[in-house]
């Protein structure tokens, strides 16, 4: 068979490499990174040049462009063995974003060796799926529990009205905690896990060590599930396909915890924000009582995702106004994309209830979460969300918007506090708490909360006992 002829870029035309790409991670993106891309758009194009921590990459900014690279995956590639400047060893050895890529993970396969891994996860992730089985009311009401639970332990501790931070007090350890009973962790690893997990996310000065030790555990946990099977994801991972060794489950499940806390957190962050903040059309969902649509349309407005994960061009390109050779790296930018879908359609369309689901929270194509992640995630988002505005009477930020602290990186665009004063709702009984929670003997799922908030606890005040 003879084989396709595909178009080379012309030989006039510049090469990555070449081009004097400007920094993207600046003093002003961290504060406002809608004006970066901005006035990258207006220098290029659908398509920039930039540098990452030293390294060129191209930035797609155009919500057509990103969705073409999301949704080919045979021109864009997943797998870091495409990346030309790592094949020729052009990458600096400790390149801050190098250890994540090079987890032999399902999001970094392509094509059926993706497809095969990402089907065990999906069959694993079914039994939650459905509401009306066994282990979906259990994993709803779980979540539920949860989240009433550390609203009961804000009001013990701070009062019915007061201030907190809603992201270490409520929504950091409400995912936490969702992900040590959906992985089936037992309290003792529980714990530890918890505690790394949140270093790693944080990227502070452990998080290199935290990170392994976090992988480590997941390794262990799969061990601990093969030999003792129960009703978790692990276990159902193990079920779908028996030939998973304990360090490629561990592996797996590393990359959903990080996924589980950091995108779904950011996304329960991000949605609380934009209705404190004040976003229109996210008030009025929430108001209406459609909390699908609150989560939809703020992902719009703020994606958990700026930039998404590299795909690596298969062969040469036109994107934009450039030719992307082949083994370039690019990265989808879905909160760039977002501000040109917005500024197409300040519009009819995206006033829409329909339209708003062109977010790519989730991501698109080949690649995006499977549907049953999805579903979940969707669920843990607007429960997490709905509880709040169902125990808060009141709730307001204390810092203007623009001078939140967000977390400077690449990748995510999170919050890393959100400082509220609030006021619980008289007229809707409080979740009862003990006045000391973290003393009481408790047994089964609230056992297990006590413990991961006290592991918490102890991390926020530098590893000594609950003060």
């Amino acid at each position: 068979m003879e084989a396709h002829a595909y178009p080379a870029a012309p030989t006039d035309s510049p090469w990555l490499e070449s081009l004097p790409v400007q920094p993207l991670l600046t003093a002003e993106f961290d504060t406002d990174p809608g004006a970066v891309y901005g006035r990258l758009r207006q220098q290029y194009g659908p398509v920039a040049p930039v540098g990452l921590m030293g390294v060129p990459v191209w930035l797609v900014l155009d919500y057509r462009e990103v969705l073409e690279v999301l949704r080919n995956e045979s021109q864009w590639r997943r797998d870091i063995r495409y990346w030309r400047a790592r094949a020729q060893g052009r990458l600096p050895r400790d390149w801050p974003l190098l250890a994540g890529y090079e987890v032999r993970q399902t999001m970094f396969m392509d094509e059926e060796e993706h497809r095969a891994a990402r089907g065990t996860l999906h069959s694993a992730l079914r039994p939650f799926q459905e509401a009306r089985s066994p282990q979906g009311w259990e994993l709803r009401a779980a979540v539920a529990g949860y989240a009433d639970e550390l609203v009961g332990v804000l009001a013990a501790e701070s009062g019915t009205a007061g201030f907190a931070d809603l992201g270490a007090q409520y929504v950091r350890p409400l995912l936490l905690m969702v992900t040590t009973k959906l992985f089936g962790c037992p309290v003792e690893l529980g714990d530890e896990l918890v505690m790394d997990l949140w270093r790693m996310l944080d990227g502070g000065p452990d998080a290199g060590p935290a990170t392994a030790r976090a992988s480590a555990a997941m390794t262990r946990l799969a061990a601990h599930r093969r030999a003792r099977p129960g009703d978790d994801l692990t276990s159902y991972m193990l079920l779908a396909d028996p030939n998973l060794s304990d360090e490629q489950l561990g592996r797996e499940l590393f990359m959903n915890a990080v996924y589980l806390n950091d995108i779904t957190g950011n996304m329960v962050m991000n949605t609380l924000l934009e209705v404190l903040r004040g976003n229109a059309t996210v008030r009025r969902s929430l108001s209406a009582g459609q909390l699908g649509e609150t989560v939809n349309r703020a992902a719009l407005a703020n994606p958990p995702v700026a930039n998404m994960c590299f795909r690596f061009a298969a062969r040469d390109v036109r994107l934009g106004n450039f030719w992307v050779r082949a083994g370039d790296a690019v990265s989808p930018s879905a909160a760039a994309a977002h501000q040109d879908l917005l500024a197409i359609g300040s519009s009819p369309m995206v006033g829409s209830a329909v339209s708003t689901r062109a977010h790519l929270g989730w991501g698109a194509g080949p690649h995006q979460c499977p549907s049953a992640a999805r579903e979940l995630g969707g669920l843990i988002v607007a429960t997490a969300v709905g509880r709040v505005f169902e125990h808060f009477a009141r709730a307001e930020l204390t810092l203007p918007p623009d001078q939140l602290p967000w977390r400077a990186g690449p990748v995510v665009r999170g919050l890393k506090v959100l400082p509220v004063r609030y006021e619980l709702n008289a007229g809707r009984p409080q979740p009862h708490v003990p006045a000391r929670p973290e003393a009481t003997a408790a047994t089964g799922a609230n056992s297990q909360a006590r413990g991961l908030l006290s592991a918490l606890r102890r991390l926020m005040f530098g590893g000594k006992k609950d003060a």
